[in-house]
């Protein structure tokens, strides 16, 4: 005999009023028009379900109260940040609760003698950053949406920014996390001293899980002292093949730049049609490198001097912090100027060897002309973290087709050159088939092995990773 189900509407109503009976009415959201608009993140080609409802907790114990009524009720939850993502993590499953974390935004501490800030989930990068610079401290890791992403969303995608080759990512800035499992139980891992190496690392297994094994409710941070200001030097190339020659002698003379970052000329092209910020069409490769030394001139010339043996046409260091806070800027809008092109872009995130940077935009270039696509390239160049932009009209299905297979290309090449298909955005649902490709079977058999000792029923975010 067939199992006998209730109606969808009778089950959505009770969850409803389960949910309703420990939270604020605010807190619960339900109309479908506004459900709606928290269905996806910013990823293109990845589907997204009906959420049945979208809950905004504001307490740890509500995010409790949530869990406890999913798991009973046996209803997937899907966690969300600001939705800033770029590989459709975040995105909802039909019949789903919405988890959005946003509206837990407090700073609850800023200790300069521990060097450590706790915040809770919701709390966006840029608001921390500030906060902990009034207090002479830094917080290093500053992805390019810093102004829109949060905390929680950065823990979970694990994400990096233009620092990295100097100060690294937001995994090694996690301390300890408070976090709610699928069952509402609370668990602490981590802590705030200096050293500590008590047990598994729990914490570095959250960071970067995507929300698929709990709900990061509050994060202990480390910080760093205040650096001086940064100063940029911008040195053009006639080839993107020179521009890497210069990384690759940058890096190999010892230097550590607070940034060392490349736009190919299609995005310089589409930052100064954006923002008309008179970058150099001309050249083929822009290289930006910063220095927040004591003595970032002297740097800067060592740095400069290396651009030219590699070929460089021409280097300019910035005179003096507003210059270069400008050029920071064009570098922050690529992203943003290259889905201005066609009005969508596939954002990919290949990380390569550094040694190797200058093969994988050979190879970009090609795959561009293959599929008469405009595929532009900027790139953390310091660390071997690319993002190929796809730019194409997703109404037209013959582009979009061609899109897809060129995005897919590129993430061969960067396995094919000993890389990894995402170095800072994730997998979400954009890179599953990618992931079991890179980590092979026994990889994929041990995750899944993982998932189900935090995640017994499967409720946290499925379909996302694997």
């Amino acid at each position: 005999m067939s199992r006998i189900e209730a109606p969808r509407d009778e089950v959505t109503g009770n969850l409803l009023d389960r949910l309703r009976a420990g939270l604020p009415p605010e807190a619960v959201l339900s109309d479908p028009d506004v459900t709606a608009s928290y269905a996806n993140d910013m990823a293109s080609f990845c589907a997204s379900g009906a959420p049945a409802v979208v809950v905004l907790p504001r307490t740890v114990e509500q995010v409790q109260h949530v869990m406890r009524i999913a798991t009973e009720l046996r209803v997937p939850v899907v966690p969300q940040g600001a939705r800033t993502g770029l590989s459709g993590a975040a995105n909802a499953s039909d019949g789903c609760i919405v988890l959005s974390l946003t509206k837990m935004d407090r700073i609850l501490e800023i200790n300069p003698v521990d060097r450590v800030a706790v915040v809770e989930p919701g709390v966006v990068n840029a608001t921390l950053s500030r906060a902990v610079n009034e207090q002479g401290l830094y917080y290093p890791p500053d992805p390019s949406s810093w102004e829109m992403c949060t905390i929680g969303g950065n823990i979970g995608t694990a994400s990096g920014g233009l620092c990295c080759v100097k100060y690294g990512v937001t995994a090694e800035y996690v301390l300890g996390l408070d976090v709610v499992l699928a069952d509402g139980r609370l668990m602490s891992t981590g802590r705030r001293t200096a050293k500590g190496v008590a047990g598994y690392d729990l914490t570095r297994l959250f960071v970067g899980s995507e929300g698929s094994l709990g709900i990061i409710v509050r994060a202990v941070l480390a910080l760093k002292p205040m650096p001086p200001r940064q100063l940029v030097l911008a040195a053009e190339f006639a080839s993107a093949a020179d521009a890497c020659d210069a990384v690759c002698r940058i890096m190999a003379g010892g230097h550590v730049p607070s940034l060392l970052e490349l736009m190919d000329r299609t995005t310089v092209k589409a930052v100064n049609d954006l923002a008309h910020m008179g970058l150099p069409e001309s050249t083929e490769a822009l290289l930006l490198a910063a220095f927040d030394t004591p003595d970032p001139a002297a740097d800067l010339a060592a740095v400069g001097a290396l651009c030219e043996a590699a070929g460089a046409t021409e280097v300019v260091p910035a005179d003096d912090v507003a210059e270069s806070e400008l050029l920071l800027k064009a570098r922050r809008l690529s992203l943003t100027a290259l889905e201005a092109v066609k009005g969508t872009s596939m954002i990919d995130d290949v990380c390569v060897p550094r040694s190797r940077l200058g093969e994988l935009l050979e190879g970009v270039e090609r795959i561009a002309e293959k599929h008469r696509l405009t595929i532009g390239v900027c790139a953390h160049a310091g660390d071997g973290n690319t993002h190929p932009t796809v730019c194409f009209d997703a109404q037209d299905p013959d582009e979009s087709r061609r899109a897809r297979e060129s995005f897919d290309e590129i993430m061969a090449l960067g396995l094919e050159l000993g890389g990894t298909i995402t170095g800072e955005h994730g997998v979400g649902i954009l890179k599953k088939e990618w992931l079991a490709r890179e980590i092979g079977p026994v990889g994929v058999e041990m995750q899944r092995a993982v998932k189900q000792v935090f995640d017994p029923l499967g409720l946290l975010n499925p379909g996302k990773l694997f």
